[in-house]
């Protein structure tokens, strides 16, 4: 499997993408790194991209997107949605299945791929087949169980998720590109896989999203992870974070197989 990196170029979608392409593989997914929209670029998230696109067989074009709070939203929805439209147009030059095409991501990033499916739908842009969202960052009120309670928690808690907000927003309202579980209506999106951590600030939201969906009529598979915590699959050694990384692969490729 080989990777490379595309700059803005009139080739290029205008956005630093790398793609990762296992030979013969046709499904693809544009996928967005977490890092609370704040950190994190295509090196940071190389294990993850390439550990995605080998576990489920799937070319995986992995986005540079802007980060706040130099660039607050809606900019790497905008960067995001323009590789998806690139991707689209360009499916035979990029030897990928138009038909096949998948948004994802972990944390912050899985909450992009939510929105820009959302924007998808209501633009009536290009088709996704399938969501796959780790972990995913979806709600700025902070409302839930899991938000009022884990206060201490991993990597995460409320207080540098309320940061985390504050960054990518400014003094703007959210919208429910910015955060999806705001969406009054997810009917006709893209069938998804919602995973949740355990002793995760995001836990409920996710959660919630996924049941939502559902009661949308979007086919969803939810996995919630006992044991863990936001961001834990960086712990490479262990046992569920290999599991998890598995879990990941296999429904993206039954997805895209479909």
């Amino acid at each position: 499997m080989a990777s490379r990196s595309r700059s803005t170029s009139s080739s290029g979608p205008g956005e630093p993408v790398r793609i990762y392409r296992p030979k013969g593989a046709r499904g693809a997914i544009v996928w967005l790194h977490g890092g609370a929209w704040v950190m994190g670029d295509l090196d940071s998230d190389r294990h993850f991209a390439a550990r995605i696109a080998a576990d489920a067989d799937t070319v995986v074009i992995s986005v540079d997107y802007r980060r706040s709070p130099e660039h607050r939203f809606p900019a790497a929805l905008d960067d995001t949605y323009a590789v998806l439209t690139w991707a689209a147009e360009h499916a035979a030059e990029l030897r990928i299945d138009s038909n096949a095409i998948a948004v994802g991501g972990h944390s912050c990033g899985a909450g992009l791929a939510a929105a820009v499916a959302l924007r998808a739908r209501d633009q009536q842009g290009p088709a996704i087949r399938f969501q796959l969202l780790n972990q995913p960052l979806l709600d700025d009120r902070q409302e839930t169980w899991s938000q009022r309670n884990f206060t201490d928690t991993p990597l995460h808690d409320r207080d540098t998720l309320t940061a985390v907000w504050r960054h990518y927003l400014g003094s703007q309202p959210a919208h429910p590109y910015a955060a999806p579980a705001r969406a009054d209506d997810l009917s006709g999106l893209p069938p998804a896989y919602v995973a949740t951590a355990d002793s995760d600030p995001l836990r409920d939201e996710g959660i919630t999203y996924a049941l939502r969906l559902l009661q949308a009529g979007v086919p969803v598979e939810l996995h919630q992870w006992p044991g863990t915590f936001h961001g834990s699959l960086a712990v490479l050694s262990a046992d569920v974070s290999q599991r998890q990384f598995t879990e990941l692969g296999a429904a993206l490729r039954r997805a895209l197989a479909q």
